[in-house]
């Protein structure tokens, strides 16, 4: 295997790799010894077609498609493993030069290469100083968050439903007189007012009973997800199951003591209002650290190109679509309900990603710049607070790392490293 760099304009690279035409060749025939079950051919029998005879009757290319799929990742991967100095931050775009028995195999990987960062002042940054202060009515409103958590759920039978129910409904949505795909559901509990539904849903099924069967009208956004239904006016059939309410518990000493280790109101207070400085502080200390980066960044120069952009968008999507399945939601459900389209999703996470790209190239130059470096001695903290956080051993969980991922905790050490130095560095004005 051999492999050629191109260096293009914007950080980008094309790499040119080559497979002999040996290793060619027995990606074939796996493909062939694959496929050869599914494939007919009159007088012969299924699997005991020869290989030559598949090849005549299907074309010579027949095979040639899945051999590629087959070499492509593990050249690809041999090749950065042999050139440790290519620094890649983006996915290859993959184009076939020349498949053909009995040549050498030959692809194109284009990709984004790490881009170089002139550093401009990093030290000695001025940011504004945040004074950290808690107002009675930020206590009250966080034992007031407390108390809503601590609610009873109560059924109600006697009355019509209201502003912060939870209604409990089945429901089918119609457009033109026809059901859509996905708009139908049961037993589902909605709070009204929380907005989780598109346009008036919720509003229309204020002062309606148990049993009511009630028709809602609304009209999709003009941006929803589902190109058919944007913009359009739809009717949900809705049958209203039940209704429950919250009923919250007094503010008292008993509360306190449900709520706290504290026997009082009193102490409860001091507590949280305690709790709220100390989360402030911390909101500060992140702020200024954002401050003393983003000023950084303005100081510096360096041209991130388009792929490695693309790449962090994907794989910030694809966190956030984890999250969701965590919460039990899908990415589809997220879309229909907040009638998001994943394209605006893309376009909106632009901005976070492109910061995000900055903040740990300047991070990165900065630790060259300094030569700052992780210690075996951060190494090991850094696994014992990870262990703490599995529930495991620090020794088994390094165990189970590979080098590669030891590399990355080192480098993250060291840029944390970076962060406290600039932040230090910084004047508060």
């Amino acid at each position: 295997m051999s492999l050629q760099v191109e260096k293009l304009e914007k950080n980008m690279a094309k790499l040119t790799i080559e497979v002999s035409a040996e290793e060619l060749e027995k990606a074939i025939e796996t493909a062939y010894q694959k496929n050869k079950n599914k494939m007919s051919v009159p007088g012969f029998r299924k699997g005991k077609v020869p290989r030559k005879m598949i090849e005549k009757m299907y074309g010579t290319g027949v095979f040639y498609e899945e051999a590629a799929n087959e070499l492509i990742p593990t050249a690809y991967e041999k090749a950065l493993e042999e050139n440790e100095d290519l620094e890649i931050v983006s996915q290859p775009t993959i184009d076939v030069v020349q498949i053909e028995a009995g040549k050498p195999f030959i692809f194109t990987a284009e990709v984004a290469l790490k881009p170089e960062v002139t550093l401009g002042d990093y030290k000695g940054i001025e940011v504004e100083k945040v004074e950290v202060t808690v107002s009675d009515e930020e206590v009250d409103a966080e034992i007031n968050r407390e108390r809503e958590n601590n609610a009873r759920t109560i059924t109600v039978d006697d009355r019509a439903v209201a502003d912060g129910d939870i209604v409990n409904i089945d429901f089918e949505g119609f457009t033109d007189g026809e059901a859509f795909e996905g708009g139908k559901g049961e037993g589902y509990d909605l709070t009204i007012g929380s907005h989780s539904f598109i346009d008036t849903f919720e509003d229309q099924l204020v002062g309606k009973n148990i049993g009511d069967d009630v028709e809602v009208n609304v009209t999709f956004p003009e941006e929803y997800h589902a190109p058919d239904l944007a913009g359009k006016p739809a009717l949900f059939k809705v049958k209203i199951n039940g209704i429950q309410t919250k009923e919250l518990p007094e503010l008292d000493d008993d509360f306190a003591q449900d709520v706290s280790e504290f026997d009082t109101m009193d102490e409860y207070k001091a507590d949280v209002k305690a709790k709220l400085e100390e989360k402030k502080t911390a909101e500060a200390n992140n702020a200024k650290e954002d401050a003393v980066i983003t000023k950084i960044i303005e100081n510096a120069t360096m041209e991130i190109p388009d792929a490695m952009l693309d790449t962090q968008v994907r794989q910030m999507v694809n966190d956030f679509a984890q999250r969701l399945q965590m919460q039990g939601l899908s990415f589809e459900q997220y879309m229909q309900f907040t009638g998001a389209t994943p394209e605006q999703l893309l376009e909106q996470m632009k901005p976070q990603a492109m910061e995000r790209i900055q903040s740990r190239l300047v991070l990165e130059a900065i630790v060259a710049a300094e030569n700052i470096e992780a210690t075996e001695d951060d190494f090991k903290e850094e696994m014992e607070k990870m262990a703490s956080m599995y529930q495991m051993e620090a020794d088994k969980l390094i165990e189970s790392m590979g080098e590669y991922e030891k590399k990355g905790i080192m480098k993250d050490i060291a840029v944390t490293k970076a962060v406290k130095l600039v932040v230090d560095a910084a004047v508060e004005k």
